[in-house]
């Protein structure tokens, strides 16, 4: 599936053409053109190649994928290579989008599979007609938006799912598997989101620095604002990772921390039963003792098991151990 999208003179025309007609139609100063594919074949990024004059190792790694966010200048384009993210808000699971991207200076040619949703961009690009006029910056600028803004989305997910985790570590009844398990899920996604947002720094750096050719100078603040967010993203991704270590660690804190009040409880318990059990030991020895034979030598060991019961449990109560 192919779909394409012509400005003339700075406005939408809506006549179709064929790709064939792409190398032609750019030769005017005042056209730029949009031409999106959808898992393409050799064949058709070999039609596009001819067109636009794309270098072969940007088609090859276009039909190879799995790249990681970059952006590769040649003489006579730019390759660009970024990633859509979506967080799963129940399993806290990232699924991604890579999305391919050829710029010349009037021709955006985008290559992606079927997971990432085209249609967003072209609403940005709708919403924001008025830019239109600037040309390929235009359409550049709404591409790496809609991408930014996905990573921002998803990293505000993740912020809500450590925010639930801190809860869990204080609940009145104790999840500390679900804890750890849901701590190492979140740090896991933590990783590999960072993989994908991180590069992109860089990616929209060197459009702002102009390495290559120049877009239009009106789209400066936008793509001001797209790296903006980008390092926001970056930034909270890597605190969001230090928040996750002390997660991990307050949750081991609370279970020692919980160990030891047990320990402390068993040892009290432990102590005030072997008051009664010492007692009737000594008054089970095989030797004459005070008492022995008479009804007040009962009275007198049960009161002091009693007594040496009660005055341990006391003093483990002040001193919170039980």
């Amino acid at each position: 599936m192919t779909l394409t999208r012509l400005y003339r003179n700075g406005k939408r025309d809506d006549t179709p053409f064929p790709l064939e007609d792409i190398s032609e139609l750019i030769k005017e100063e005042s056209i730029t053109v949009w031409a999106d594919f959808v898992d393409p074949s050799a064949k058709d990024l070999e039609l596009i190649e001819d067109e636009l004059g794309l270098h072969e190792l940007a088609i090859e790694d276009a039909l190879t994928g799995h790249q990681r966010p970059k952006l590769d200048r040649y003489d006579t384009h730019l390759f660009i290579v970024a990633y859509a993210v979506i967080i799963d808000p129940n399993t806290g699971a990232m699924k991604t989008a890579e999305v391919r991207a050829f710029v010349t200076p009037h021709a955006l040619i985008t290559v992606h599979g079927p997971e990432f949703d085209i249609e967003k961009v072209v609403r940005r690009w709708d919403e924001n007609s008025d830019l239109t006029s600037v040309g390929i910056g235009f359409l550049v600028w709404g591409l790496l938006d809609v991408i930014v803004d996905g990573h921002f989305d998803a990293v505000q997910q993740l912020d809500i799912s450590i925010e639930n985790l801190e809860d869990a570590l204080f609940d009145e009844k104790p999840k500390d598997r679900e804890v750890q398990k849901r701590s190492f899920e979140v740090r896991k996604t933590l990783v590999l989101f960072r993989r994908t947002v991180l590069p992109m720094r860089e990616v929209v750096n060197s459009i702002l620095r102009r390495e290559s050719f120049t877009f239009d100078a009106a789209m400066n603040p936008y793509f001001q604002d797209v790296y903006d967010h980008v390092l926001r993203v970056s930034e909270w991704t890597d605190s969001l990772r230090d928040l996750v270590a002390t997660i991990m660690e307050t949750n081991l804190s609370i279970q020692g921390n919980r160990a030891n009040l047990i320990m402390k409880k068993v040892t009290s318990w432990a102590a005030i039963i072997a008051v009664p059990t010492a007692i009737t030991g000594f008054y089970g020895q095989n030797l004459p003792y005070p008492g022995e034979g008479q009804p007040w030598g009962f009275w007198l060991s049960s009161a002091l098991i009693l007594a040496g019961s009660f005055a341990l449990y006391f003093a483990f109560k002040k001193r919170d151990w039980l």
